[in-house]
């Protein structure tokens, strides 16, 4: 199987003219325009994944193809988020790297001749056993594919730094700090205070197949959403976990079109139309539009509307209400149900081809 991080590298060395070269495997591998240059296309690759870092983006963490190239440029997605001085970035570095060992060392104690990065690879070693596996994209596309073929019920949602802070009113952080690290939730959503749609997320994500979570250890992403779990009761032991870019590993690594292909699909969000399109010209079966999805309150319309269509498989981009609405699919109406997120955008856009 191929990595996110191998096919990211491989774009550098496999562009065609247009678009990637075909893999001749059986499996359909995935196809990306190329917009203009090498370079322009590799920053807006990038760019486009990255996003959601600052902006918030589909619950804040949906614009997420530069997060699932992390390993490949980690350096370089943190200096650009910088915008400090060069010594301020500096200081940040050596103060979350190498002055936690200068402070952890005895005083006539040094670690020569080694880099910040081999201290911490060592010490990931000796935390063996403390690594908590996360489902690959492998293991969702079978589960996806499992459950459309015996008709059960199965629901993917994710959790970004939208859906993370809202879980954390009142809990983890109060209403000026929610305000104050959630100021895009408005455009996913949301309305602070929302006290109420932090508890359809609760049951919803109690209640869900497989829970996507932020891989990244940044403040708001990977450490809020063990702290909101555990704060609300649940157990992350007794849910299924993957990354909250599982939408776009299931594209890049190519099993999206083998799970959509001779399924009945209802798409639903602000972009359904144009996504609707997108898939049916290329040979997907489009059973039916939702659109659009005014926030939380618009869940029961949205519900309702379900009622009226066939369909085996949902996409939802419909920001944090889509985390609601992908579980009441699943759990209501017995279907398979993904929060497919801003990758509907990137189909629109022409950006990512099926």
């Amino acid at each position: 199987m191929i990595t996110i991080a191998q096919r990211l590298n491989k774009t550098k060395k496999k562009i065609a003219p247009k678009r990637f070269h075909k893999q001749s495997s059986k499996k359909r591998r995935t196809a990306l325009k190329r917009p203009l240059g090498l370079n322009t296309y590799r920053q807006k690759l990038l760019e486009q994944a990255a996003v959601s870092f600052n902006q918030g983006f589909d619950a804040g963490y949906d614009e997420a193809m530069r997060k699932s190239a992390q390993a490949a440029v980690p350096a370089l997605i943190r200096k650009e988020r910088f915008s400090g001085s060069e010594d301020e970035y500096k200081r940040g570095l050596y103060d979350g790297g190498d002055g936690i060992v200068d402070a952890l060392l005895p005083e006539s104690d040094i670690l020569p001749e080694l880099s910040i990065g081999q201290i911490i690879e060592a010490g990931v070693r000796e935390l063996h056993s403390h690594r908590y596996p996360l489902l690959s994209a492998t293991d969702v596309a079978g589960q996806i594919k499992s459950a459309l073929d015996s008709r059960q019920p199965l629901s993917v949602v994710r959790l970004g730094d939208g859906e993370l802070i809202t879980l954390a009113q009142e809990v983890i952080m109060n209403e000026e700090q929610v305000r104050k690290e959630g100021h895009f939730l408005s455009y996913a959503g949301i309305h602070i205070p929302d006290l109420a749609a932090r508890d359809q997320l609760v049951k919803a994500v109690e209640k869900a197949d497989i829970v996507g979570i932020p891989k990244l250890r940044l403040p708001n992403f990977q450490p809020l959403a063990f702290a909101v779990l555990k704060a609300h009761g649940i157990d992350y032991r007794k849910l299924q976990l993957t990354q909250s870019t599982i939408n776009y590993s299931l594209y890049l690594e190519g099993y999206l079109r083998s799970i959509l292909a001779g399924r009945r699909v209802l798409v639903i969000g602000n972009t359904a139309p144009g996504l609707s399109q997108v898939l049916s010209g290329s040979g997907i079966h489009v059973t039916g539009v939702i659109a659009p999805v005014h926030g939380m309150l618009d869940i029961p319309r949205v519900m309702n509307e379900l009622s009226v269509h066939e369909f085996d498989i949902a996409l939802v981009g419909a920001g944090i209400p889509a985390v609601i609405i992908v579980q009441r699919i699943a759990t209501e109406l017995g279907k398979v149900a993904i929060d497919f997120g801003h990758l509907a955008d990137s189909f629109v856009k022409g950006e990512a081809v099926l």
